[in-house]
C-alpha cells in the first residue's frame, strides 16, 4: 500500500501529486488542516473534524463552500485508491484547505478558489511499548504561539512553532515535547493534548491558556463523564506535571499514551497508572459508535 493524494479532485500517487508554487498555502502557510483516522475502515469523528476545519478557516476569513459530503467522498475515494479504508487496512487521512493560487501578495482577494488536498496513507500505531510501559516527554524551551499571534485554536498549516518544539524533543530523545505558553504555564504537547492525574482527579489545561482544542481531548472528556470520572480544566505548571500521580497525552492517531517520565523525573510509580488505563479502555470501547 502506498500514499495517495487528491489535489482539487485529481488523484495521483504521492510522487506525482502537484500543487502550484503560487498557492498561498505554500507561500505563506495560509491554510488549515485536519488529521483523521479510520477504525476497521470507518472514519472516526468525521463530523467533528469538519466542524473544527470550518472553525479554523473562519478565523482566517477563509471561506469553504465545499460541503461535508464532498469532503467525505474525496476522503473515501483517496483511501480506496491507496487500498485503505477497509477492515484490516486502516488509514491516516490528512485534509488540507489553503487560500488557493494567487499573486505574491497578502491580499486574500489575490487568490481564486481554495485548494483542497487529501492525503491517505496507512495508519501506523504507536509502539506497543508506549502503552504498556509509558513514554518520556521533554519540557521544551520553544514557547507556544501567543493567542494574539497565530492563535493555537487555528489548526493551521503553518506548523513551524510545533515543528521547532518537536525537533527539540527529538534531539533530547523524548517521545513528545511539552510546551508552555508565554506565562510559563503548560499548555499542550507539540502534536497532542496533555492530562495529569492527582488524587483521582484528571486535569487538562483550559483552551484559553492557548492550545488547540483536540477532538480526542473533547471526546475523552465526554467518555470519562459517562464513567463517573472527573476531567476538569485547570492551569498547570511544571511542578504539577512532575509531581502528578499519573499523566498521559491524547491525539487522534495515538489515542491515550501514558507519560511515565518528564525529562529525568519519574511520574508516580514509573508505570502507566490505573486511571489512565481505565480511560484508554473506555475510549476504545466508545470508538465504534462514532465511526462513519
Amino acid at each position: 500500500m502506498q500514499a495517495m493524494v487528491n489535489v482539487n479532485g485529481v488523484l495521483s500517487d504521492a510522487a506525482h501529486a502537484t500543487i502550484s508554487v503560487l498557492d498561498h498555502g505554500f507561500l505563506y502557510g495560509e491554510g488549515v488542516y485536519e488529521v483523521l483516522r479510520t477504525y476497521e475502515g470507518r472514519l472516526f469523528l468525521f463530523d467533528r473534524h469538519m466542524r473544527r476545519l470550518r472553525a479554523s478557516a473562519s478565523r482566517l476569513q477563509l471561506e469553504i463552500a465545499t460541503p461535508d459530503a464532498e469532503f467525505e467522498r474525496r476522503c473515501v475515494e483517496t483511501m480506496r485508491a491507496a487500498g485503505l479504508g477497509v477492515p484490516g487496512a486502516d488509514a491516516y487521512v490528512r485534509v488540507l484547505v489553503t487560500r488557493g493560487v494567487g499573486e505574491i501578495s497578502y491580499d486574500p482577494g489575490a487568490c481564486g478558489a481554495p485548494s483542497i488536498v487529501v492525503i491517505a496513507k496507512p495508519h501506523v500505531d504507536a509502539p506497543a511499548s508506549a502503552y504498556t510501559d509509558g513514554v518520556r516527554v521533554a519540557l521544551v524551551d520553544v514557547v507556544r504561539n501567543h493567542p494574539a499571534t497565530v492563535n493555537p485554536l487555528i489548526k493551521s498549516n503553518n506548523l513551524l512553532n510545533n515543528a521547532l518544539g518537536a525537533q527539540e524533543a527529538m534531539r533530547r530523545g523524548a517521545f513528545e515535547g511539552v510546551m508552555r505558553n508565554y506565562r510559563g504555564e503548560i499548555v499542550e504537547c507539540t502534536t497532542a493534548n496533555i492530562f495529569v492525574v492527582r488524587d483521582g482527579i484528571v486535569t487538562t489545561p483550559p483552551l484559553d491558556a492557548g492550545l488547540l482544542g483536540g477532538l480526542t481531548r473533547e471526546f475523552l472528556i465526554e467518555v470519562a463523564a459517562q464513567h463517573g470520572i472527573v476531567i476538569r480544566e485547570g492551569i498547570l505548571h511544571d511542578a504539577d506535571l512532575i509531581g502528578a500521580d499519573e499523566a498521559f497525552l491524547s491525539s487522534t492517531t495515538r489515542e491515550l499514551v501514558p507519560i511515565t517520565r518528564v525529562d529525568d523525573h519519574t511520574i508516580g510509580t514509573g508505570r502507566p497508572g490505573p486511571l489512565t488505563q481505565q480511560l484508554l479502555q473506555a475510549f476504545r470501547d466508545a470508538v465504534p459508535a462514532h465511526c462513519r
